[in-house]
Formats: C-alpha cells, structure tokens, sequence
C-alpha cells in the first residue's frame, strides 16, 4: 500500500515538473508583454510600476524551469538530495511569487495617483509641431485607448499647445476613426472621443497587474502541490523499508 501511494506521489511529480515547464514559458511571456504593453505608457508612472513585477515574473519563469529540469532528474534517479533541493527552491520560488502579489496589489492601488500626478505633466509639454518622445507618447494613446484629453477633450483647451496654435482644435489623435472628415475642431465634438485618457490609463495598468497577481496565484498553488508531492516522497522513502529493498534491489532476510 505504501509503495502504491509513492508511485502515485512520483506519478503526479513528474507530470508537476512538466507543467512546470510549461509555466515558465507561460510566466516569462507575461512578463514580456508586461514590458512591452507598457513601454508605449511609460511616461505616464514611474518605471518602477512597470519594471519590478515584470522583471520578478520573469525570473520566476526562468527559475521554474530549472526546477522542473532539477525535479524530473532526482525523481527518476530517486534521489534524496535532488528531492530535498527540489522543495527548498520551490519554497523559495513560492516566497518569491507571494511578494510579487503582495507588490502588484500596493503598486495597484498607487497607480491612480501616480498616473494623474504624471498625465498633467505630459499634456503640459504637448507638441504636436516638432513631437518629441512624450507627444508621440499621447497620440499614441489617445488612438489606441480612443479618448481625448485628460478627462475630456476639453482638457485641451489650457495646454500651451491649443493656446499657441489658436486654431480651436484638438490633435487628430482625438479623431473617432468613423469620423473621415474630421481635422480636431472643437466645433465638431461629435467627432472626437468624448472619454478622457486618465482613467483609461488607468484601468489598463490595473488590468495588466492583476494579469501578473492571477499567474503567480495560479502558479503558486502549482507548486505548494509540488512541494506536497515532493515531502511525500522523501518521506515515505525513508520510512518505507519495501521501497528501500525496492530501490536498492535487496530481499528481506
């Protein structure tokens, strides 16, 4: 019975290193495309919103695979130590994942602030004669996210950029893409976005950060039930004089 319940430990085990693997590919994808989704809207927060829960994501995805590689050698060559290696770098891996969840809620709930302290700042400086980095930034913006202003488009109208241009028109990025004829006036509301880019932004950022919570949740209850498997193993191993004969290929006296 004993060694019934080992087998099925290690069964489970090795098909837990596999999803291990698969988790890896899995984790580093999200942190790539947590970089690369918010380097469009780095101007709008501190790198550190961005940089932090990527780059920790992405170790943990590389370290996960070094896991599996470790598990799926000491449970075929039944070794104590690799065993024992094995759950001690998953605890950590798990500790690891437990602050990534614990700084992507504080990052979650700063986001706000960070963001409207940032977006004033950006719209302020506005050029859309010679754009530089951070005008490109909300055009950019404005287009994909389909707003216009900071809350509205008429946020537009205390920036230098309107005041200078003394045209009573928004950049084109405000234009609705039905809106053929548009040129930014503002006699045409009908035909900007009507939403503002702040709380777009907003709900972007928190909808990516909850992505990173959810994958180290999720991978994280993957190998508590590894390190369950694991500990069952080396326990059983050492307790078990059946699969210490079976191992070693003795008989009873």
């Amino acid at each position: 019975m004993g060694q019934c319940g080992i087998t099925s430990s290690k069964t489970v085990l090795v098909f837990l290193n596999l999803i291990f693997w698969g988790a890896a590919g899995i984790l580093c994808y999200v942190g790539a495309y947590v970089f690369i989704t918010y380097d469009d809207y780095d101007h709008f927060f501190e790198d550190v919103y961005t940089l932090i829960p990527a780059v920790v994501i992405i170790a943990v995805g590389a370290l996960l695979f070094i896991i599996g590689l470790i598990g799926c050698c000491a449970t075929i060559r039944e070794s104590r130590c690799g065993l024992a290696t094995f759950v001690i770098i998953l605890l950590l891996v798990f500790v690891t994942e437990v602050v990534v969840v614990v700084l992507g809620y504080v990052y979650r709930a700063k986001v706000e602030n960070e963001v409207d302290r940032r977006i004033q700042k950006v719209y302020k400086t506005y050029n859309g004669t010679n754009p530089d980095a951070a005008s490109r930034a909300i055009d950019y913006v404005q287009r994909q996210l389909h707003c216009c202003g900071i809350h509205n488009y008429s946020d537009w109208e205390n920036t230098d950029w309107f005041k200078e241009t003394k045209n009573q028109s928004v950049p084109l990025s405000c234009c609705r893409e039905t809106a053929s004829s548009c040129n930014g006036s503002l006699a045409n509301p009908s035909d900007l976005y009507a939403e503002g880019c702040e709380a777009l932004v907003v709900k972007k950022l928190q909808e990516i950060m909850m992505h990173v919570i959810w994958a180290a949740l999720a991978f994280a209850a993957i190998q508590l039930l590894g390190m369950l498997c694991a500990c069952i193993v080396l326990c059983r191993r050492s307790r078990d004089p059946a699969y210490e004969l079976l191992i070693t290929g003795g008989t009873y006296a």
